[in-house]
């Protein structure tokens, strides 16, 4: 059975995040979303609330599960059992980090492969970090992110009106 780890710090998930994961769950026989805690990024939701928002999008999906994790990937994905880890890569802009990720992967760990898929080129510009901004500043953002994920964003980012004086 083929396992494949699709990590990401998710934060939070896009649909070019689902496009990659329905690519990655028929190419594989098991598909794990592992959500990394990855302070170091600064991320706007917890770990935990990654997780719970991927969750219910996951549906589509019988063969894929999802947890959190901290540490190597690798190591990782060595205690998971998989074959590989797959990688979405939107532009050209992408490839130099994930290749050198991929190099370094494989010095960890030669038995794990890394895979690049590309997402549909509708997601092709989408990233997490612009879909906070325009919801940090009230634009649409309905065709990037699934609806329980809009309304996380929504909370997060609405301002209260104070009453008037």
């Amino acid at each position: 059975m083929r396992h494949c780890i699709y990590p990401g710090t998710f934060d939070p998930i896009t649909y070019g995040h689902l496009d990659v994961l329905a690519r990655a769950a028929k190419l594989f026989d098991r598909v794990t979303v592992a959500v990394a805690h990855n302070a170091g990024k600064g991320p706007l939701f917890t770990a935990e609330q990654r997780l719970a928002m991927l969750a219910p999008n996951l549906a589509p999906f019988p063969n894929v599960t999802v947890t959190t994790f901290g540490g190597l990937l690798v190591d990782f994905a060595l205690t998971q059992k998989a074959d590989a880890i797959i990688r979405g890569l939107r532009a050209l802009s992408d490839f130099e980090f994930e290749f050198n990720m991929a190099l370094m992967n494989r010095h960890l760990q030669p038995k794990i492969e890394t895979i690049f898929v590309m997402p549909n080129e509708q997601f092709s510009y989408t990233s997490s970090t612009l879909v906070k901004q325009v919801a940090k500043f009230g634009g649409d953002i309905s065709h990037f992110v699934p609806p329980n994920v809009a309304t996380e964003l929504k909370k997060i980012f609405s301002v209260p009106v104070s009453p008037a004086p």
